[in-house]
């Protein structure tokens, strides 16, 4: 395990995330000589939503997913650290086993505005899915191996076999999930369309690792997000 330190969030004060592989990032709030007399540090910057991430995990129709689900079009820029492609390159560096779920990035509506956060992960599998029971808050959809959508989250797991990983051979099943963070009460709006819009969020960042992982197939993902219930 290695120590990643980044910027966070101004709003988000100290986020500490532990991994069995990849990073721990730590983010703190600007002041001082590092920031304005409001403790905003100089480099705070507010951008679109597809310069979040390292600017090739979110699509534009994610973009547009992500104004559905924080109602904003404006976000906080992401960390050096938060990327798609650091994302990767921690996967790719330990084994294709089961581990816990990382932080690959954060996404937080500006400063001024209504609080938001959204938390994107990835996590290595046992394996494929199973056949087993959803809960009724999923829609079940026909992306990758398994994709499940709610009003509040959404995931997708897809096979990678790559030339990136140390047995280029042998399959990793990676999930990818998108979650809104710190949310105590249950999410307002249109549940289906909340669904689709979390579930496009997560294909785009699932389809960006893959291709970043040089999986095969891109993982079998469809280039656009398949939306109608499995």
């Amino acid at each position: 395990m290695r120590t990643v330190i980044s910027r966070g969030s101004v709003r988000g004060g100290l986020i500490i995330a532990a991994a069995v592989v990849g990073s721990v990032f730590l983010g703190a709030t600007g002041c001082g000589e590092d920031g304005d007399k409001d403790g905003v540090p100089k480099d705070y910057k507010v951008v679109a939503g597809t310069q979040l991430c390292g600017g090739r995990a979110v699509t534009a129709d994610a973009a547009e997913a992500l104004k559905v689900i924080t109602g904003s079009s404006r976000f906080e820029a992401s960390s050096k650290e938060h990327t798609v492609a650091q994302a990767a390159a921690d996967l790719a560096a330990g084994p294709p086993s089961s581990t816990m779920y990382n932080d690959a990035c954060r996404v937080f509506t500006p400063a001024d505005t209504p609080r938001f956060e959204l938390r994107i992960t990835w996590r290595l599998a046992d394996g494929a899915p199973t056949d087993g029971p959803v809960a009724p808050k999923f829609t079940v959809l026909k992306m990758g191996e398994e994709a499940l959508a709610a009003a509040d989250k959404a995931y997708v797991r897809f096979a990678c076999r790559s030339p990136r990983f140390h047995d280029p051979s042998e399959v990793a099943h990676i999930d990818i999930g998108v979650e809104r963070w710190g949310m105590p009460q249950p999410p307002e709006g249109d549940v289906e369309a909340l669904k689709d819009a979390y579930a496009t969020v997560a294909h785009s960042f699932s389809l960006a690792m893959a291709k970043e992982l040089r999986c095969e197939k891109n993982g079998g993902l469809p280039a656009k997000p398949v939306l109608d219930p499995a």
